[in-house]
């Protein structure tokens, strides 16, 4: 898949513009910004899969007339650069929404100090953190964030619940010392004990280190039976290299950021025949398995990696609800307007060129819709989370297999019992 630049969308924004009659004016088109990693593997396909709904958008008649202009700018997981990404976009481009980040420490930064004070609406696709909902709890977010992928608290559970059926009795944490880190390495912790299984160890990991052999050697010391990861696939590719040739256990446990083909290929297949990752997952719905068959569609692959589906459904759901508030709104206009698009009362559409267009119409006459996306019918709680199943996987030769889905009455109910 081929990425396309800032400048190449910009020139296909003036193109469309053209074919919208009657629309030009001063406030087309409407610009969109967006804060993904673009240089990393796995954070092409989510850029590419949020682009791929504004050119659904356009093609089902614009925001409210206007041609979405999006504009694309690298976080490169790193906080600063995702800070001045998001700066650029708010103060130059003036843009009154922004999609992202994916990593929560690059997000929170970008929203306590941009999209809040600028009163920007903010939507993540992939941000985990519990504190971005004391963010929102404190009133820092001032009701302008959302996020489609639900908080930390669920895949550490789900974590607990495969070491245990895996039958560990020792299991050492590496986690990457950021916010996102931090706060899934914790609920790891609490939830690995709570099933009875000892923590042995529980290292951070700072990444751009030349290597990580001094942490590595430190959880090996320990003797786990297992091994737990939760790191982006750069710092796991070395801490796994690392973990094997130090004669670590094969048997390890990896968080969604490593479900990449990036990590499969370069720690090989051959060592990672024990190797169990967690994730949130998609409902098993019509609509998430129209979103699948799209997505095969459009880009030849199946959407394996990380964050896709949630991806989409942040896109269209933030395009839906500027389109409710019209050409010209502000960030606060739009999030007021994001419960009318995800209202369970509402009449459903769905997430192609088809469904985005009915639901503009309904909208724009002031009737709710449900929309139905990559991860179902999606419901924000007041503090801009949401909640979902869950899904145990596995590196195979064709990809990701899936071992288990867990409904989400089955995650909660689970959860129940680590309290």
């Amino acid at each position: 898949m081929k990425l396309k630049t800032a400048s190449l969308l910009a020139a296909t924004a003036g193109a469309t513009l053209m074919a919208f009659s009657g629309a030009a004016s001063a406030a087309c088109p409407v610009k969109v910004g967006i804060a993904y990693p673009t240089s990393v593997d796995w954070g092409k396909p989510i850029a590419e899969t949020a682009l791929w709904v504004a050119e659904m958008v356009n093609e089902a008649g614009g925001v409210d007339g206007c041609p979405v202009e999006t504009i694309l700018r690298d976080t490169q997981t790193d906080p600063k650069v995702g800070v001045d990404a998001a700066k650029s976009m708010v103060d130059l481009d003036k843009v009154q929404l922004l999609i992202g980040a994916v990593s929560s420490g690059v997000t929170i930064p970008i929203l306590t100090s941009v999209t809040a004070p600028a009163g920007v609406m903010q939507m993540s696709c992939c941000s985990s953190t519990t504190k971005l909902t004391d963010i929102a709890k404190e009133g820092t977010s001032k009701g302008l964030f959302f996020r489609t992928f639900a908080t930390s608290n669920v895949p550490a559970a789900v974590t607990a619940m495969a070491a245990k059926d895996a039958g560990y009795k020792k299991v050492a944490i590496l986690y990457k010392n950021d916010d996102w880190g931090q706060d899934i390495g914790k609920f790891v912790a609490a939830g690995l004990k709570a099933v009875g299984i000892e923590v042995v160890a529980n290292v951070a990991i700072t990444d751009n280190q030349p290597s990580y052999r001094a942490e590595v050697t430190e959880a090996l010391g320990t003797q786990p039976d297992a091994l737990y990861m939760a790191l982006y696939p750069k710092e796991g590719i070395s801490v796994a290299r690392e973990w094997i040739s130090l004669g670590g256990t094969t048997k390890m446990i990896g968080a969604n950021s490593l479900k990449s083909d990036e990590f499969k290929d370069a720690v090989g297949l051959q060592y990672l025949g024990d190797f169990i990752g967690v994730d949130n997952a998609a409902p098993r719905v019509d609509s998430a398995t129209a979103f699948k068959e799209a997505y095969k569609a459009k880009f030849g692959s199946e959407p394996n990696g990380p964050g896709l589906a949630n991806s989409f459904d942040a896109m269209a759901i933030a395009l839906l609800a500027y389109s409710a508030a019209g050409n010209g709104a502000t960030g606060a206009e739009i999030a007021a307007k994001v419960a009318m698009v995800t209202d369970p009362a509402g009449e459903k559409v769905g997430g192609d060129v088809e469904g985005l267009k009915k639901a503009m119409a309904l909208l724009k006459k002031g009737k709710p819709v449900s929309f139905q996306g990559g991860t179902g019918a999606v419901q924000f709680d007041k503090y801009g989370d949401v909640s979902a199943p869950a899904v145990i996987w596995a590196f195979g030769e064709g990809g990701i297999d899936e071992k288990r889905y867990l409904t989400l009455e089955e995650v909660n109910a689970f959860m129940a019992t680590l309290q």
